[in-house]
């Protein structure tokens, strides 16, 4: 699976092009911070229009509203630049699996499922990757950027339960994040959701096979593949009760996260010491403080279906490999 980055002909790809995307997803964070300054700045200046007629000209007011279309415009550039150049290079890494999978495949067609492995598989990685692997990186780079910028705005401002501790809105964030994660990795342990994908998949293929070799075997019994669709079934309605179970938990943590700033700055707005442009400001810096932390909450569904799609691909390289050993052998 990652030939991609050991191969000499997919140097420039693998290397080149990981630098471009992590120095992209890095200028896309830098002006998202830029965003967040621009969000204190207007909000203050609506609080001042507000409390006093013609305190803000119209000129000021188009002018900050402009300053935000260009930094949004600039945003827009960079995320459809970094997705075009991003799915080309995950279907390089695509080509680089299964380059390898075409070149031992005289031995990979007698292995269970090795069409669905080399094209289906490759495909649904690949996919996946360019959204989870993306995300992860960006969540990472937007801790390291917005966490001094909330530790910065949150000083001296009282925070429920902490009071007026320095780091109390970054230590509120890391528990309520941590918290529910472990919650929802507990929750999907439970229920065996890596396994129920697995098995879903590996009942949907054996169904596939008994199909392509009814299309050009008529003694195949029909009763055989009803028998299989039956498997189908089965496997599918439990994953549906597994999920139901889960997203329960997952979607009542989510709708309370909401909530979490607010109440974590309950004293502050009560007691007047913040102005509506820095609430602003602290509200969306501890959103995206907190939404990274919560990147395997939110992505933790694609994460069990990688996790799937790595157990079969592993599986699959394995025989190959055990295959070409006992070759070597004879």
């Amino acid at each position: 699976m990652f030939r991609f980055f050991t191969q000499k002909n997919w140097f420039i790809w693998s290397w080149l092009g990981s630098f471009i995307i992590l120095s992209s997803l890095w200028v896309q964070v830098e002006i998202d911070v830029k965003i967040n300054e621009w969000f204190g700045i207007f909000y203050d200046m609506i609080q001042k229009a507000l409390a006093e007629p013609n305190a803000v000209t119209i000129d000021e007011y188009f002018a900050s509203l402009f300053s935000f279309i260009t930094l949004a415009a600039m945003y827009i550039a960079v995320y459809v630049a970094i997705s075009f150049f991003t799915a080309h290079y995950l279907f390089r890494w695509r080509t680089a699996m299964v380059e390898w999978y075409h070149s031992v495949y005289d031995k990979a067609r007698k292995i269970e499922g090795a069409s669905q492995r080399v094209q289906e598989d490759t495909i649904k990685f690949t996919r996946i990757m360019e959204g989870l692997g993306t995300s992860l990186i960006e969540s990472i780079m937007i801790l390291i950027q917005f966490i001094p910028i909330l530790f910065g705005l949150s000083v001296g401002i009282p925070i429920f339960f902490f009071g007026e501790w320095e780091y109390g809105l970054i230590v509120g964030a890391l528990i309520w994040t941590i918290g529910g994660t472990v919650f929802l990795i507990v929750l999907g342990f439970i229920l065996r959701l890596v396994g129920i994908e697995y098995d879903l998949q590996k009942q949907e293929a054996a169904y596939r096979k008994i199909l392509v070799i009814a299309e050009d075997d008529g003694s195949v019994r029909p009763k055989t593949i009803d028998e299989l669709f039956d498997d189908v079934r089965k496997i599918h309605f439990l994953s549906y009760l597994r999920y139901l179970y889960f997203n329960i938990g997952r979607i009542a943590y989510l709708q309370a996260n909401v909530l979490s700033a607010y109440v974590f700055l309950a004293p502050a707005i009560v007691a007047g010491v913040v102005t509506l442009g820095v609430m602003q400001q602290i509200i969306r810096a501890f959103g995206r403080v907190e939404g990274s932390m919560q990147y395997l909450l939110k992505a933790w569904p694609t994460i069990i279906e990688l996790a799937s799609v790595y157990k079969r691909l592993s599986e699959f390289e394995s025989k190959i490999k055990q295959d070409e050993l006992i070759d070597e052998k004879v």
